[in-house]
């Protein structure tokens, strides 16, 4: 059976494009390699922390070791189900800075400014904010962006606190104004993850016009320089599935440059190493690798007021029960319910670090700290320069590809993340969390010198799981650029890439909204339709921001 379109990925961006595209009267065929996405594992919100560390829904990869942290290998998690890694995420929504997509218009994605992609980000939004500009944001789109009800006092207390120290307030972060403290929103709704699954591919497989294969993704297959399809490999068998038009990659930032790869577009001394054909000598393919790399500031509790009371089996299955009944409860939040978007000097346009608020001192992978009752900020700079790159293993589909991010190889790094050390500090310090602070349980108050903080961080920095831009998107003139402004692979035809691969620079916060973005802004240049109608809105900037850090 041959499709318009075949779409390799059904994770953020690939439900999105099959979404339109079906909307728009095509066919379409979407091969996704994991399986289903049903139970409370992935479904109900405060269980984030299982399905990223379950090997059936994880693709369970890890860099290699990287050579500024000591050697150490960090796990990178990427969806392998239906709905992808926005399956397994924190449900964080954030589209990013304004000045994130002008500057990948200035670096050669033309037409992906801010005043061009802010339509998009409206059409696939319903939100439901009680605070902000409506102007800016979307309320018939396919996914639900809602507020936790932010009923733990810890949760305003650090709005308080970052008020105390100077810092603005936001009423919306993804809309005017991103810098300032205020609350979080999530894809979460009625209680439940309001994943790429549930937003848009369940809606497209009821037209009829998609079609869901199961299989693991080998090579794009071509007749010269055309694709023609994507090889697969299932039930113990080798089989191609044909694209009539034209044929997406949508597999993620690590898969869907291998893909590339394995299928002849990339350097071409690592391909024939490989001892794969040439077809297309694209050197950008797999480069350009970012991330953002976090750590988790722990603080000791005064008062039993966090999460920890329910951090033991009786209160787990509590809340489990309540949410399996009711869809309510402590089971129905991510519990990053409140956050911040600072800068982190005096000189930087627009925020360059983030903070996520968690009323729990906890780890993603499930351990606790030790100390009881507690709680943390997730805080990381958004700009790192380092970067790395993604190759292959081997020539065999089934293996990992190589993922080298060499993280802090800048040394901005080091200096941007003992920035964020003290300024935790200092919000933390302020009366509103003071009154909460028992002590700091890490770095710990014996971690002061840059030295000592140099330590702490090569030791505990993790990825917050935002890795991008290994398939570029730039000019065709420009030899690292791998797809166009319209996401068609340079050098070949009938091929696109459409992902956070593309992205040239990696955005201010998390990346689900952005890639969903990706998705739904490629499905348009796929169907020849014009794009959105560009919104000139301009963004809040500090009005001081060259002279004052806040």
């Amino acid at each position: 059976m041959t499709s318009d379109y075949v779409i390799v990925g059904a994770g953020s961006a690939g439900c999105a494009m099959a979404y339109r595209l079906a909307e728009g009267g095509a066919t379409v065929t979407l091969i996704e390699h994991g399986g289903t996405d049903a139970g409370p594992f992935i479904q109900m919100p405060a269980a984030l922390s299982y399905p990223m560390n379950m090997g059936l829904y994880d693709w369970g990869l890890r860099t290699e070791p990287e050579p500024h942290l000591g050697g150490r290998t960090l796990v990178t998690p990427r969806g392998k189900v239906i709905g992808g890694s926005s399956s397994i995420n924190g449900m964080v929504y954030v589209r990013g800075h304004a000045r994130d997509f002008d500057t990948w218009a200035d670096m050669g994605a033309d037409g992906w400014a801010y005043a061009d992609v802010l339509p998009y980000f409206r059409r696939m939004e319903h939100w439901h904010g009680d605070a902000g500009d409506p102007a800016y944001r979307g309320d018939a789109g396919p996914l639900h962006i809602t507020r936790g009800p932010r009923t733990n006092p810890l949760f305003d207390a650090f709005i308080k606190a970052g008020q105390q120290a100077g810092y603005p307030v936001t009423d919306d972060y993804n809309g005017h104004q991103q810098e300032g403290f205020g609350a979080m929103e999530a894809t979460i709704w009625q209680g439940t993850r309001w994943s790429a699954a549930n937003a848009y591919l369940r809606p497209a497989l009821k037209t009829g016009r998609v079609r869901l294969v199961r299989g693991l993704a080998r090579r794009v297959t071509f007749e010269g320089t055309r694709a023609t399809g994507v090889e697969i490999s299932r039930g113990g068998a080798v089989e191609t599935v044909p694209a009539g038009r034209e044929v997406v990659l949508a597999a993620s930032s690590l898969n869907s440059p291998k893909l590339l790869m394995l299928s002849g577009i990339g350097p071409a001394a690592h391909l024939s190493g490989h001892g794969i054909p040439v077809l297309a000598d694209r050197p950008g393919v797999g480069a350009n690798l970012q991330d953002h790399l976090e750590i988790y500031m722990q603080f000791a509790a005064r008062q039993p007021v966090t999460l920890y009371k329910y951090w033991n089996l009786w209160g787990k299955a509590l809340i489990g029960a309540q949410w399996l009944f009711t869809r309510k409860g402590l089971g129905a939040s991510n519990q990053f319910e409140s956050c911040a978007f600072i800068r982190s000097r005096a000189g930087v346009d627009y925020p360059d670090i983030q903070y996520h608020f968690l009323p729990i001192a906890v780890r993603y992978d499930g351990k606790a700290a030790a100390e009881g009752h507690g709680f943390q900020v997730h805080v990381g700079p958004m700009r790192s320069k380092s970067r790395g790159a993604v190759t292959l293993r081997s020539p065999r589909p089934e293996d990992a590809p190589r993922i080298l991010f060499n993280y802090m190889s800048h040394p901005d790094d080091w200096e941007e993340f003992r920035r964020c050390i003290h300024l935790t500090r200092e919000i933390m310090a302020q009366p509103a969390m003071a009154a909460h602070v028992r002590h700091e349980i890490q770095p710990g108050a014996g971690v002061q010198t840059d030295d000592d903080i140099d330590a702490f961080l090569r030791e505990h920095v993790e990825s917050a799981y935002h890795p991008c831009g290994t398939c570029r998107m730039g000019r065709a003139s420009d030899p690292l650029a791998v797809v166009d402004p319209e996401a068609r692979v340079i050098g070949v035809q009938g091929l696109r890439v459409a992902d956070s691969s593309v992205f040239p620079q990696v955005t201010n916060g998390n990346l689900n909204a952005p890639s969903i973005m990706v998705g739904e802004k490629t499905a348009d240049h796929l169907l020849g339709r014009a794009p959105l109608p560009a919104m000139n809105l301009a963004p809040w900037m500090h009005p001081h921001w060259q002279s004052a850090q806040r």
